[in-house]
């Protein structure tokens, strides 16, 4: 933990993906998750997704995965959730209330969750998990 009660995670580089990524900026240097009691802050190579912790609505451990699916910044066709990848065994896929943006510049596209490969995801989802309501408010 940082000074100001930041918790920080590093994300988890495969060795065999390095390369690959490394041409994207994405390296150890370039990639941190931080939390704070106000704001969930990822910051995946030129890649940021910002969001109000409050608005984290869930948060469950995934993977193995594929390397065609995990690696790098990918957006699924199927849910546009957003997933930021170094590492194919294991991630926090985090469920937000409100979409957020990540994927591209302008912030157009949204994303209703953000899947990150971290070093330690189970300390990640648990973290996450214990600000969650017991139950979701009625919409």
């Amino acid at each position: 933990m940082s000074q100001d009660g930041e918790l920080e995670f590093g994300f988890a580089f495969e060795q065999r993906y390095r390369p690959l990524l490394a041409l994207l900026g994405i390296n150890p240097g370039t990639c941190r998750l931080t939390l704070t009691d106000e704001l969930l802050r990822v910051r995946f190579g030129p890649w940021l997704v910002l969001s109000p912790r409050a608005n984290v609505a869930g948060a469950e451990l995934s993977g193995p995965f594929s390397p065609v699916k995990a690696l790098g910044v990918r957006m699924s066709l199927k849910d546009g959730g957003l997933t930021f990848g170094s590492s194919t065994r294991r991630g926090v896929c985090i469920r937000f209330h409100r979409s957020v943006s990540g994927s591209e510049p302008l912030g157009v596209l949204r994303h209703p969750a953000l899947t990150v490969t971290v070093e330690d995801p189970d300390r990640l989802a648990g973290l996450l998990a214990e600000r969650m309501p017991s139950r979701v408010p009625p919409a």
